[in-house]
């Protein structure tokens, strides 16, 4: 390169990132042409392009019908379904059908999983979703997410039982989320360290933000709905009670699963839901929220926990099992664990 072509070193770093989108940064993070770094790098776009066209339709909402409010219906959780929840559910279903790349999709708002019989032969994944995280946050414009787990196809179990996926989140081999909020960003993992995106809408591609990303060992913020104070266990409410003496925490919560992660994941610090009273197994769905973060958190140095299991090692006795979280810098979930177990 002669000196007429070459840029200063700012603006040479500044380009190169500009060109690492999402995809190409799968197959570098493998380091190889393989079948399986192809596989999961296109696997990876259609997850992207699922995240740019809901992002792209939450842009509209008040200017569209069906964007905001209920449709009326409960899903499988027995909740009210929201006309995004509903919407986005659609939209990656769309993604992959006739993509070659995943035999079946299971969603939190869908019973039994979706076969993609065409898929089948050849396609050697099973996603797991959550399309919409934080929905009551639609109405009122704040963050919401999706949340996203990659596991092995493992037989033809077409009777829509999906057993092979009662096994524990170490089967997963990537997770991450999309976070729709001032930008557009994707966090994901495959297992080699967690990376960042942020969607540049001018040009239509998520653009690497930052990777590597590690979890700060302990942080001050703590993100728990304390609403429900009166409905935790004692030990719970003790661990709370021990917070609000601690100089220098803030409460944080959004009512958005993936929001609260964001932060936490960025500057530290620790995210509850607990289980209640009567509901000891929380609210949390394991396979689409609490195993994907657990993944990610993880692999970004920090810990997720039930308060005395590791999340990734709880297995499901049926596709909609529900967890308690505790999730976060090693060190604030080890101090939760300590009260939990007395």
């Amino acid at each position: 390169m002669t000196d007429s072509t070459r840029l200063n070193p700012a603006d040479e770093i500044a380009l190169g990132r500009d060109f690492m989108t999402l995809s190409q940064h799968v197959l570098s993070n493998f380091g190889t042409f393989s079948a399986e770094a192809y596989d999961l790098s296109a696997l990876m776009s259609r997850i992207g392009l699922a995240g740019k066209t809901i992002a792209r339709h939450l842009s509209l909402a008040g200017l569209l019908e069906n964007v905001l409010g209920v449709t009326g219906e409960t899903n499988v959780q027995g909740e009210a379904v929201k006309n995004m929840d509903h919407y986005a559910n659609r939209v990656f279903l769309r993604a992959f059908e006739q993509s070659g790349l995943v035999c079946r999709l299971a969603s939190e708002e869908m019973e039994k999983p979706y076969y993609i019989p065409e898929n089948c032969p050849i396609g050697r994944y099973t996603l797991l979703y959550d399309p919409i995280d934080g929905s009551s946050n639609i109405d009122v414009n704040l963050a919401i997410g999706s949340i996203f787990s990659i596991r092995q196809q493992e037989g033809d179990d077409e009777n829509g039982e999906a057993e092979d996926l009662l096994q524990s989140g170490r089967k997963q081999i990537g997770a991450g989320y999309i976070l729709y909020g001032t930008s557009t960003m994707l966090v994901y993992s495959l297992g080699k360290g967690v990376h960042a995106f942020t969607l540049d809408p001018s040009i239509g591609e998520f653009i690497l933000f930052q990777e590597n990303i590690h979890i700060p060992d302990s942080g001050s913020t703590y993100s728990v709905n304390e609403g429900n104070f009166w409905q935790w266990e004692e030990s719970m409410r003790e661990y709370i009670r021990y917070i609000h003496r601690q100089k220098g925490f803030s409460a944080r919560y959004s009512g958005a699963l993936v929001a609260d992660i964001h932060r936490i994941l960025f500057q530290g610090g620790v995210f509850l839901y607990p289980g209640t009273i009567g509901h000891e197994d929380g609210k949390l769905r394991l396979l689409y929220e609490s195993a994907p973060l657990a993944f990610l958190i993880e692999q970004a140095g920090g810990r997720a926990s039930t308060g005395t299991q590791d999340i990734l090692d709880v297995v499901p006795t049926k596709l909609h099992s529900r967890t308690p979280l505790i999730i976060g810098s090693k060190e604030n979930v080890k101090v939760v664990e300590s009260f939990l177990n007395k």
